[in-house]
This record gives structure tokens, sequence and C-alpha cells, in this order.
């Protein structure tokens, strides 16, 4: 495949293997979970690979694209597709003027930023209840035929979207990463002088990956709200943000497949410790404490550092 490694070829051979096989062994439900949440990291690591830059605000997209794509598919009827795109636009279109904000400040200052706004948003959730149902959320979302024609009330029917939309956001990304584009964005990390004295405006490129990024997130929003058939607040709220940051750093920062890893790990424990109760945070806080110290790059990280090889 044009554009990546060897290793990079053979682990998108087995991610789409793994993706076609998936339902025959897991709750399609789960594994479209992971596909969405996966989509949703790949986004938070443009950002935190390419660009260096932690946003504690990432749920705000996610949860924008989810209520979006929620309302016009219940409330006007549209079909699934337009409301997917329109939560990718809506997520778009607020990470353009939060990273307009946001891209001023650097380090810990533009995490807080960007944490503060997205606060913002989950109080806009909260109130305005006409679009967003308020703490009930919107219910009942149907899945609607796409395009008209192709019923998605199977599971099997709206996995198989579902895995080709997150397939494709893998390959959108590698080649974000891969393109001349993607080489001064990484320039502009490691010596962002050195680029100003180059004639780069960093700015400029930094906004477009925080716009990117919150695209990913309204897209994958807006599939999870489709799949799950509701939205609610936790999907804006703080948590959310942390969790997609865990699971790039789980994963591993900078990596293709490293968020998508982090995706599974974390969804997997969501679903199976839940009998465990109240000790399910502990088992995390546990299990994440040794995959930092044994993974100090992440998994696949730490994988693609011994096979001499980008992952």
């Amino acid at each position: 495949m044009a554009g990546f490694s060897r290793a990079q070829a053979v682990s998108f051979a087995i991610l789409v293997a793994i993706v076609i096989l998936a339902p025959f062994f897991v709750y399609p439900i789960v594994a479209m979970q992971v596909m969405c949440y996966g989509l949703f990291a790949l986004g938070t690591n443009l950002l935190m690979g390419s660009v260096g830059l932690l946003s504690l605000g990432q749920a705000a997209y996610f949860g924008l694209g989810g209520y979006t794509a929620g309302y016009l598919v219940q409330s006007l009827g549209l079909t699934p597709e337009i409301g997917i795109l329109a939560g990718g636009l809506a997520g778009g279109l607020l990470g353009a003027v939060f990273g307009w904000l946001a891209i001023r400040r650097q380090d810990i200052y533009f995490a807080m930023i960007t944490l503060a706004l997205a606060q913002i948003v989950y109080f806009g959730a909260v109130q305005l209840t006409g679009f967003t149902g308020g703490e009930n959320g919107i219910q009942g979302i149907p899945r609607s035929a796409l395009f008209g024609l192709i019923p998605l009330g199977n599971d099997r029917v709206i996995y198989a979207v579902v895995g080709v939309v997150f397939l494709a956001g893998v390959l959108f990304v590698h080649r974000v990463i891969h393109s001349p584009f993607g080489q001064v964005i990484r320039a502009v990390r490691d010596n962002e002088p050195r680029m100003v004295s180059l004639g780069y405006r960093p700015a400029s490129y930094k906004r477009i990956i925080f716009i990117l990024a919150a695209v990913l997130a309204g897209i994958a929003g807006g599939l999870k709200a489709m799949v799950m058939g509701i939205q609610t607040l936790s999907d804006v709220g703080v948590t959310t943000s942390g969790l997609v940051v865990l699971m790039v750093l789980l994963g591993g920062i900078g990596t293709i497949f490293g968020p998508v890893v982090g995706a599974l790990i974390v969804v997997a424990m969501q679903y199976y410790l839940a009998p465990f109760g109240a000790w399910v945070i502990v088992i995390q806080g546990g299990i994440f404490v040794i995959c930092v110290l044994i993974f100090r790059r992440g998994i696949v990280g730490e994988v693609a550092y011994r096979l001499k090889s980008p992952l």
C-alpha cells in the first residue's frame, strides 16, 4: 500500500481482518463502540502526536457531533449519512472557533483553555434542552435507511457502515501524517522557532490539525449516536476527554494504530469489569499503572520501538 512501511501494511491488513471477523466473535455493539472511540482517539492523536498539544476538551466535539446527528435524524427525519456528516461539520466549525482561541497559548495553558471551553459546551448542553434534551439526552434515535436505501436496523448492516468509516479514518490519518503537510507539522513540533525563521506560520498549521481532530471527533460522535440510539451528557463531559487522552497514551502517542489499541483496552475494561462495581476504578487504575511502567511509549509505541519500524 502506497505510503505504508512494511510493518504498517501488515498491521493494517491485520486490522482489516479483525474488523471483518469481529462481529462473529464479539457482540457487534461492543465492536462498533471500539471503532467509534478508535476514530475519536485517532483525531486526538493528531494533536498530541503530530503537534505535541494536549487537549483536555475533545469531548466537546465528540458530544456535539452526537447531538447534531441525533437531532437531525430523530427530530428532522434526515437520513443517517447526513446526520453523521453534519456531526463532523459541527465539530469542525466548533473546532475552528475554539482552535482560534486556544492555539494562541502553549503547554499547560493550552490544555487549560481547551478544558474551560469544553466546560462551556457542557453547560450549553445542559441548558439547551430543545436541542440536547438536557439531562435526559436524546433518546430513541432511529436507525433509518442509509441513503434512503440501506436499512440500518440490523446490527450487521450498521456494523459494515461503521467499519468502512473507521478504516477510511485510519487511512486518512496515515495520509495526513505522511504527507508534506504532515512533515511540516512535525517540524513545527520539533523546532517551532526554526520554522518561523524559514517563513512558515506555525499557528496556521496547528489550527488546521486542531480542526481535523475536531472533525474526526464529530464524525465519531455521530456514529456512536447512531449505533447506540441515544446521546447523553456523558459524551460531552470532561471524563470522556480524559478517557480519549488515556486511549492515546496507552496505545502510543504518534503511532497510527496505537489509539485503536488504546480504545480497545478502555472499552473492553468498561464492559468486562462492570461486574466488579465500585472496584472497577481501582482495577482500571492498577492496569494503567502497570501499562505505563512496562510500556513507557505505549503498547504499540513500544512494539514499534523494538521493531525499529513506525506503526
